[in-house]
């Protein structure tokens, strides 16, 4: 019989911790990820009409974020874009990625473009005021805010700024299991990461979120996610609307409780109003701790502020807090 090749693996911390029990270097193994790619002779061009990015900025240093909308100027999905083997790299939660994906094809047949799935790839983060640090040890280069894609053999290692610098290793399964082998430390579950992204206010969205939300009702201005000067691009209309117009009534925000009920997708979000309590907006992610703290991300109204009186509908116990987001918004009237 001949011997099958010997697939390494990650072990996990199987604990969640609060955001501020996180370690000075973590890594976090992110089977929550996935890509597109676009590759070809017309790759740059057709993507450019289509996201709401500068694709015609990208370079094989660059990071950009992003986001893909339908005419109308919904969100199918948000991505942060990568150049890697000279394709574009759309990098986003699997679960928006078959929607986004269906839509790129629709109209990419009148282009030279080759738009599929990404398969072969594992994504790992390591994370924390030390994570370059330790980073250093096993990189020929480290990424950094002004370089923040490098390339390391066939590794890819994609710097993520924030309160918590991370950096995305990208490769397949065994030389990703591999080097986090070498690392030899925590190593949480992706639901980590989902903290991560609550607290930097980056939106998450679920399969259920796809085209309820134009751009700027997920804070994509805000991380630099839409440019105003590209030229046209599909819903391109509504988001310079929402822009100039202050037509948009919404913002994605991030709020905390603690020892509520159990927390899911289909939890509601209540203000109060006198006596009364009504629907306040839409949930996106979740994350709850070991210790019953609990990090909520969600779409509410834009004058939603922290005078605002916030729970979980039909739990009592579940008062939430709005968390600062790294970031200023300005309330649009």
């Amino acid at each position: 019989m001949q011997n099958m090749p010997y697939k390494m693996t990650i072990t996990l911390d199987q604990s969640l911790p609060t955001f501020e029990q996180l370690p000075n270097v973590f890594a976090i193994k992110l089977d929550n990820l996935a890509a597109i790619s676009l590759s070809g002779e017309e790759q740059n061009k057709y993507l450019q009409g289509q996201v709401t990015c500068d694709v015609n900025a990208v370079n094989e240093h660059s990071l950009l974020n992003g986001s893909h909308c339908d005419a109308k100027g919904k969100v199918f999905s948000v991505f942060r874009l990568i150049l890697r083997d000279s394709a574009n790299l759309l990098i986003q939660p699997k679960t928006t990625v078959q929607a986004s994906l269906a839509e790129l094809k629709k109209f990419g047949v009148f282009a030279k473009v080759t738009i599929e799935a990404v398969e072969d790839l594992t994504y790992l983060a390591v994370c924390g005021a030390e994570a370059g640090a330790m980073l250093t040890k096993h990189l020929s280069a480290l990424p950094s805010e002004s370089s923040p894609v490098e390339t390391d053999g066939t590794t890819t290692i994609v710097y993520i700024a924030g309160k918590t610098p991370r950096y995305l290793v990208i490769d397949n399964e065994d030389k990703v299991s591999d080097f986090a082998s070498k690392l030899n430390i925590a190593t949480y579950s992706y639901k980590v990461w989902d903290l991560l992204e609550i607290t930097e206010g980056f939106p998450t969205l679920s399969d259920s979120a796809i085209s309820d939300y134009v751009p700027q009702m997920l804070n994509l201005q805000a991380v630099d996610a839409i440019s105003f000067t590209k030229g046209c691009y599909l819903g391109q209309e509504t988001v310079a609307r929402m822009q100039y117009l202050g037509k948009n009534k919404r913002a994605l925000y991030s709020l905390k409780g603690q020892k509520a009920s159990l927390i899911d997708d289909q939890s509601i979000i209540e203000k109060q109003l006198g006596e009364n309590w009504r629907k306040a907006g839409d949930l996106l992610a979740s994350y709850t701790a070991d210790n019953g703290e609990y990090y909520l991300q969600a779409v509410l109204a834009s004058d939603t502020d922290e005078n605002t009186n916030l729970r979980i509908k039909d739990a009592a116990d579940s008062e939430l807090h709005l968390q600062t987001l790294p970031y200023s918004l300005t309330t649009q009237d």
